[in-house]
């Protein structure tokens, strides 16, 4: 195995080597909170400078069980409500075949939107609500209301004003307006237009284009980079012109779509591993090496892993020293997405690369967005220089995809530079810091409250479980009554058992602001009993004990 001191150099507490509930998954579980300890025989202490802790506590046995009721129920009744509108004793809403083609392969399949029409339709208001102001600490809302039980929605002509936003990705405030801050972004807009109107490939490399790219790469730490402009397809169409058929690629189950999206269009033989279990992982690889490729045994072409920074829906952070370390053993590429970490975490905002004390070296894809952190649009890639070269030259996206806007570029410069202390201030590691101080705030406040959290204590995705699908609608309607934006996720984009509430936390949250949402669950939390933590510290915990840290002009 590849020697980890050339990894990450540090330790664990003493106390933490002692610990003996090992379980199966390979993670240490004490008090509902999993602490890396030992994997595939390493301890992690020799991979780890500081404790590695995250939290998945299970809810308790009655509310799983109540949650199973509360779908079955509602698949009841959804079936008793289809059969009606079938004998036309309730009016037939949805998109149905004409008589004319009762023949032909039907268009829609009503099975498959049965969830679509008869759950998610009793909830749908509390999804896709226009705003009308930028997405910053607070925003504008534009209300809406149904008149026939969220099939369709008429609005007001009403704004609810300075509503708090703890569901956007802007962690560290660069979603704003302030003249002088987009100053640079107005020049560059006046000067090249909005749009580019051309690949890179062709007429769409700009100089604002190349200018980015370096300083990405120098902001990374590595050879080179290359941006595009959208996140989604930075993924999608990348993974396709890196890996192929004969390639064999390792994904974790909880990667995004546009991940799994990318490692389906490659066509490329693709294997699902437990999230950011090593053992898994280690076990695929193992077998990749012995076995090789099925029927014909020949050794893969490529083995790349694909894993997140952090985890969109989960909150947790890569346990990447202990991924870097298999994939040097077993001689594998590692692709590192990091749409939500790069910026969020580190102490300079350099992602989990930076958070682990590790070399971006040991990253043999670095990709990232610039649509979170930094308040702008698109992604990159940054690596090696032929790994960059590769790509300008084989990326579907630089061949077909237009070019980004020059005027996003500058934006993204602009936050790059803050971070980076290029703007002659500290601003940047202000909102660093001051990012750090509001997650462990908001995430402490909410586990003595009695709440269950998911995720690693540094990650600023905040995930309330809420597990019974009555109480998505509930919780979301009434935190708006409150002046509270958040986002509500349930089945089929999380287990069917652990629907949930997604915070963001921002750099440009107040302390006031957290207290006034906190203030908010701690009441929410009791009307609608969601406190299902038995780990609590305090039921009701002063929300003005610590000393007031606000982000500096």
């Amino acid at each position: 195995m590849a020697n980890p001191s050339a990894v990450c150099n540090g330790h664990l507490h003493h106390h933490h080597q002692k610990q003996n509930n090992l379980l199966k998954s390979g993670i240490f579980k004490k008090n509902g909170i999993t602490k890396g300890m030992k994997k595939n025989g390493v301890s992690n202490g020799t991979l780890y400078k500081k404790t590695f802790i995250e939290h998945f506590e299970q809810a308790p046995m009655y509310v799983a069980v109540f949650t199973f009721v509360g779908f079955a129920v509602g698949t009841i009744f959804g079936y008793l409500r289809d059969f009606m509108r079938a004998w036309g004793l309730e009016k037939r809403n949805i998109a149905a075949e004409r008589e004319q083609q009762k023949d032909f392969v039907p268009l829609y399949q009503d099975f498959e939107n049965f969830y679509t029409r008869n759950l998610y339709l009793r909830i749908r208001d509390n999804w896709n609500r226009p705003i009308c102001s930028v997405p910053g600490p607070q925003f504008d809302l534009m209300e809406r209301v149904t008149d026939d039980y969220n099939w369709t929605f008429r609005f007001t002509g009403r704004t609810i004003k300075n509503v708090i936003n703890m569901g956007s990705y802007n962690y560290l405030g660069f979603a704003e307006t302030d003249v002088n801050a987009l100053k640079t972004v107005t020049i560059e807009l006046e000067k090249y237009g909005t749009g580019v109107c051309s690949t890179r490939q062709e007429m769409g490399t700009l100089d604002k284009h190349v200018e980015l790219e370096k300083l990405v790469a120098k902001f990374l730490g590595v050879e080179d980079a290359m941006v595009f402009g959208m996140g989604f397809a930075t993924n999608s169409m990348n993974i396709p012109a890196l890996v192929g058929k004969g390639c064999l690629i390792l994904s974790d189950e909880l990667n995004h779509t546009s991940l799994v999206l990318g490692a389906r269009l490659s066509g490329a033989t693709i294997r699902i591993f437990k999230h950011n279990n090593m053992q898994s992982l280690e076990k695929l690889l193992r077998d990749a090496i012995i076995y090789g490729q099925p029927r014909t045994h020949r050794a893969w072409r490529k083995i790349i892993i694909l894993v997140e920074g952090i985890y969109s829906m989960e909150g947790s952070i890569v346990r990447l020293p202990e991924i870097v370390s298999l994939k040097k053993k077993y001689r594998a590429y590692l692709y590192l997405d990091e749409a939500h970490s790069i910026g969020a975490v580190g102490a300079t905002g350099r992602g989990v690369v930076e958070y682990f004390g590790m070399s971006p070296d040991d990253v043999d894809v670095l990709m990232g967005t610039f649509t979170k952190s930094f308040g702008a649009a698109g992604g990159y890639i940054a690596g090696r220089k032929d790994l960059v070269d590769f790509l300008r030259t084989h990326s579907h996206s630089a061949v077909y995809a237009t070019s980004m806007c020059p005027a996003v570029a500058e934006q993204i410069i602009r936050a790059m530079k803050c971070l980076m202390g290029l703007d002659g201030t500290a601003q940047g590691l202000q909102r660093v810091r001051q990012l750090e101080k509001n997650t462990r705030y908001f995430r402490r406040k909410l586990h003595e409250m009695g709440f269950i959290i998911y995720g690693n204590d540094d990650s600023p995705v905040v995930p309330l479980l809420l597990y019974m699908p009555g109480k998505i609608g509930a919780f979301a309607r009434r935190m708006l009554e409150k002046n509270i934006g958040v986002v509500v996720v349930g089945f089929p984009a999380t287990p069917i058992t652990e629907s949930r509430a997604r915070f963001c936390v921002s750099a440009a949250h107040t302390r006031e602001m957290l207290d006034m949402v906190l203030s908010a669950l701690d009441e929410l939390g009791d009307f609608l009993h969601l406190k299902y933590s038995r780990y609590s510290k305090s039921s009701h915990p002063e929300l003005y004990e610590e000393s007031r840290l606000e982000l500096e002009d």
